[in-house]
């Protein structure tokens, strides 16, 4: 008999939904490879919460066994999404029939690369579904989580549009911030962060590699920037277009994310309460540069590709970042191959997102 909610991960994210959840007395059952980070927590079952969401919440259990996670009802997955391939193959034995796999920040068509890990790890046909991370939060001690802010809008899609139509009822009782997108690719490109990280930590490269202090996101913009920005928005925009998606501007998504009504971009990330007090990386290897990259603008220029868009800023910042990382992220990223649509040409793709059709209950 399935019953609650397990959660995948322990960082700050994950930890944040945990009290979340927890706080509308919701069963929540914490699971983490690393149980000394979370000490505290797993100690006494229980999640201290700071800032915007404030508190002590009970939590049913906190453990290191996928096993666990068999039981639940919904399996929510808040780790990086560079993790997503170990950790469906870690949660593949243990999931059954009826079951959700619901991803907590999927960046570009998560919910189908993670879809496709499972079956190829022969799990059981379960529904995957994705949206964005809700909080912008950072793990205090072994005890708790510091919460910044909450989002007040974003969008759910899944690897299919069944999965979403039985699933999304459930999660905007939770979230009712959340909408649904008409397609993984609508929803994935709609994260502002992927949009923003890699131009403004390249236009900041010196002092990222110099380890120098930097607020990211007040200090590290410029109009220059903002260019850099402008420009990788409109390509986000052309293959968001070519696969039957519609993106708003970034500066409607901010306002949509915290409520910042200004009318520039570059007014907007310096209004932006909870991005105040963001810092830069202090290294070249940090998901702000290594997770955007491999999971959205690899993707990205894939089906950009097969469609015939060009991508000039993308093509530029993947070269530039596996030139400097000494990685290959064309490779090592998010590839169709992964996505199980190697070989597809644009039709096939869009026939597998379903792509002209909306999912029912879309409501923006």
């Amino acid at each position: 008999m399935l019953d609650g909610i397990g959660i995948v991960g322990a960082g700050g994210e994950g930890r944040a939904v945990a009290a979340y959840l927890a706080a509308r007395e919701l069963p929540v059952h914490l699971y983490t490879r690393d149980l000394e980070a979370a000490g505290e927590i797993a100690r006494c079952r229980e999640i201290v919460a700071r800032g915007v969401l404030d508190g002590r919440f009970r939590l049913r259990e906190v453990t290191a066994d996928p096993a666990e996670l068999g039981a639940r009802a919904v399996v929510l997955v808040a780790t990086v999404t560079t993790a997503y391939p170990e950790v469906a193959a870690r949660l593949a034995p243990h999931l059954c029939p009826g079951q959700v796999v619901v991803l907590f920040s999927g960046k570009l068509c998560g919910s189908v690369e993670f879809a496709h890990a499972l079956a190829a790890a022969g799990a059981p046909d379960v529904d995957v579904v994705e949206t964005d991370a809700l909080f912008a939060a950072r793990p205090s001690g072994t005890d708790g989580v510091t919460v910044l802010g909450v989002k007040g809008w974003n969008l759910i899609s899944g690897s299919t549009s069944a999965a979403v139509a039985r699933r999304a009822g459930l999660l905007r009782e939770w979230f009712p911030m959340l909408e649904i997108a008409r397609n993984p690719v609508e929803r994935g490109l709609h994260d502002f962060g992927a949009v923003a990280h890699v131009p403004i930590a390249l236009a900041n490269l010196g002092a990222i590699d110099r380890a120098e202090e930097l607020l990211f996101y007040v200090e590290g913009v410029s109009a220059r920037t903002i260019a850099l920005l402008e420009r990788t928005e409109a390509e986000f925009a052309a293959v968001a277009d070519a696969y039957g998606a519609r993106l708003l501007p970034m500066t409607e998504v901010l306002d949509r994310y915290y409520g910042c009504p200004a009318t520039t971009l570059l007014d907007a990330l310096r209004t932006v309460k909870p991005y105040r007090t963001i810092t830069a990386p202090t290294s070249l290897d940090h998901r702000f540069l290594t997770e955007d990259i491999r999971s959205t603008l690899v993707p990205l220029q894939a089906l950009a590709r097969c469609a015939g868009v060009a991508t000039p800023m993308v093509d530029a910042a993947i070269t530039i970042m596996s030139v400097l990382g000494g990685e290959d992220f064309r490779r090592t990223g998010r590839t169709l191959r992964r996505l199980g649509w190697d070989g597809l040409a644009h039709d096939a793709i869009l026939h597998r997102l379903g792509a002209g059709g909306r999912v029912a209950g879309r409501a923006a």
